[in-house]
């Protein structure tokens, strides 16, 4: 977990009373970014209150300064604990070790519901472009975190091309971006489509009809 980080309202004294042991740290770490990823997601980064950060978690407001420093330090670390555990979940699914066809075909799937379970992750991307990725890229964690997908991916798009399944001069990822985008952009927008084109988009059929669509759009631009 994240070491602790002074905070402008401790004093030395107050950090010698809220340190706890190293397994209490880790919970009530947990906590908090538990807590704050609720928060930020439904407030937003603006509107997000620290008092309820901890009520909801809690625990002690001080605690939160004491481990993350800050409310803008708080939100990147949230950040980058919902995007270590999308990439955790894409490496547990083995792309580089099946058929390069069906890789493809469950990285589409497994994107789409991971976003329809976890709405929570693209309300916190919505909230961090509106500033401008500013937090994330103060990360020193991101970039890092992301490499090992696009090799994954790389090495899936080469065995297709090596079996002559896949077109040459793929980019793994702007592959991504697209298949991320086609996920991200539905089921982000939902309200305001279904509203536009009179039809409930949400609805159990139109969304089975969306996973066929993106993943023909998406074997169709790979396949040789």
């Amino acid at each position: 977990m994240k070491a602790p980080k002074d905070s402008p309202h401790d004093s030395g004294d107050a950090t010698e009373t809220l340190e706890p042991r190293s397994r209490d740290a880790d919970r009530s770490q947990l906590a908090i970014l538990a807590s704050a990823r609720d928060e930020f997601s439904a407030r937003g980064l603006a509107g997000a209150r620290m008092d309820s950060i901890a009520e909801r978690a809690g625990l002690n407001k001080r605690l939160i300064y004491y481990y993350f420093g800050s409310k803008d330090d708080l939100f990147l670390a949230v950040l980058e604990r919902v995007y270590a555990d999308i990439r955790e979940a894409e490496q547990r699914l083995h792309l580089d070790e099946i058929d390069p066809v069906e890789a493809i075909r469950q990285l589409v799937s497994f994107t789409w519901h991971y976003y329809l379970e976890h709405p929570e992750f693209i309300t916190l991307l919505n909230s961090e472009n509106l500033h401008g990725a500013a937090h994330l890229k103060r990360s020193e964690r991101i970039q890092e975190m992301n490499s090992p997908l696009v090799q994954m991916l790389d090495t899936v798009l080469e065995r297709g091309r090596r079996d002559k399944l896949f077109r040459a001069g793929v980019d793994p990822v702007q592959l991504y971006i697209s298949i991320a985008s086609l996920c991200y952009f539905y089921l982000s927008n939902n309200h305001t489509l279904s509203a536009i084109f009179g039809r409930d988009l949400r609805a159990p059929k139109a969304m089975a009809q969306r996973l066929s669509h993106m993943t023909d759009l998406v074997l169709g631009y790979v396949l040789h």
